[in-house]
């Protein structure tokens, strides 16, 4: 008797319904259901169909907008919507491990649905900052650039920073496979449908598929789906972390995920501001990043989120949002690009903003004085390729000069070459030494 009436109770006795009243391009304008923001609803189809499901993004004097998770053609007026009293969640589990998923959860790479323990909200409660330990143990990522001159720590974000086709998947994929993390939780956020299996192919392989969960949105799937499929990434990423387990979140692309929450936001009828971007999208976006860092049980997640930079102006406004909520950020060079140096990072223009606390003074001077070697170079660059420069002239820029070519070997890496902090570090040593 008793688990009837559990039965009872947890049953629900009345349906909170709509109509649909107008579609304006993605959008469902719809008179009800008495739903709340955020909540998942249900779009009655002609039968045959399944329900189409929708998200209500936002409300007007008697009307209720609604987003569709899927495509809205087949929607009339007049449909049937049936509040389904759920916010969005998604499913989490050990058995998430070496998967390929959708924004939902489900299986992308053929094989059955994985077996997971609970469900997690998209949205997590704000993690009081007091709760927070300060980072301190460095994070091996395997790349000689960042570990020798831009050290990352457990916990901390980073954006990686670059236009389009100077190498972020693969800098991405070269971190998934070699970082010292328990997992890699990687978002692929309005990619290419072609890029996605090359990526998980050939940057990530087999080895770092089996520590890694894979959360894949591309660029024809509706906006709220993209937008969902980033939440989705973090909140897979925080039950890790809860486990105790060191987690590392790449998030390909967060412009991506700006461009889809803009597009949510206008057709809930919000004000256009820099770019066209609403302001959501300017408060959805530190929201999502502070998500990430570490807690008080010994788990963190270390996040690297990539913005794709319009036009290569490094001062668009996503890009500036990015660079004045996240702990640092590395940027990738078309310049270097094009010279064949992979990967293209700037060293003079990137940034690790726990650099100070997490290297020891002797590693604290062998990087600051390969970074003065290296401006030293750069501000002299044209000179020195005209051949106008004469040797003797200017001792630090002679001394530049013969470190040069010894610098650049230690920064540049082939994409399957694996390294240790160490060896960044003794290489930059040595080079430094030919300076002398």
């Amino acid at each position: 008797m008793r688990d009837y009436l559990e039965a009872v109770r947890s049953s629900a006795l009345t349906r909170r319904t709509g109509r649909v009243t107008g579609i304006s391009g993605n959008s469902i304008e719809a008179s009800g259901p008495d739903a709340t923001l955020g909540e998942v609803c249900e779009v009655v189809l002609p039968y045959p169909a399944a329900p189409l499901l929708a998200e209500v993004v936002g409300m007007r004097p008697g009307r209720v907008i609604l987003m569709p998770y899927g495509d809205a053609r087949g929607v009339g007026a007049g449909n049937e919507i049936v509040a389904s009293g759920q916010p969005p969640g998604i499913a989490v589990g050990q058995a998430l491990l070496g998967r390929v998923i959708d924004a939902f959860g489900l299986p992308l790479d053929g094989a059955p649905a994985p077996h997971t323990d609970s469900m997690r909200s998209l949205y997590a409660a704000p993690i009081n900052p007091l709760s927070r330990p300060r980072i301190k143990d460095v994070l091996h990522t395997g790349v000689r650039a960042i570990d020798g001159l831009l050290p990352l720590g457990r916990g901390q974000r980073v954006g990686i920073f670059a236009g389009s086709g100077v190498g972020k998947s693969t800098l991405l994929g070269m971190l998934a496979r070699d970082v010292q993390a328990d997992v890699n939780v990687i978002a692929l956020i309005g990619e290419r449908g072609r890029e996605v299996r090359e990526f998980i192919e050939s940057q990530l392989g087999p080895e770092g598929l089996r520590r890694s969960v894979v959360v894949v949105a591309t660029s024809d799937q509706p906006a709220l789906v993209r937008t969902r499929a980033a939440h989705a990434a973090t909140a897979i990423a925080e039950y890790f972390r809860e486990q105790g387990q060191q987690v590392l979140l790449m998030m390909d692309s967060i412009t991506r995920f700006a461009m889809a929450r803009r597009e949510i936001g206008l057709a809930a009828g919000e004000p256009p501001t820099a770019r066209g971007y609403t302001p959501s999208v300017f408060a959805e976006l530190p929201a999502l990043c502070e998500r990430c860092g570490t807690i008080d049980t010994g788990g963190s997640i270390t996040a690297l989120y990539t913005v794709l930079v319009e036009g290569d102006d490094f001062n668009e406004p996503i890009s500036d949002i990015v660079r004045a909520t996240l702990d640092g950020h590395i940027m990738l060079s078309r310049d270097l690009a094009h010279e064949g140096h992979f990967p293209a990072i700037d060293v003079l223009q990137s940034s690790s903003r726990l650099a100070s606390e997490l290297a020891s003074k002797q590693e604290r001077e062998v990087m600051g004085a390969a970074v003065e070697l290296l401006a030293t170079y750069e501000r002299n660059r044209q000179m020195v390729d005209m051949g106008a420069y004469r040797a003797g002239s200017n001792p630090a820029l002679d001394r530049a000069i013969a470190a040069f070519p010894a610098l650049r070997a230690v920064l540049r890496q082939p994409v399957q070459e694996s390294s240790t902090r160490n060896d960044a570090l003794d290489g930059l040593r040595r080079a430094i030494g030919t300076a002398a």
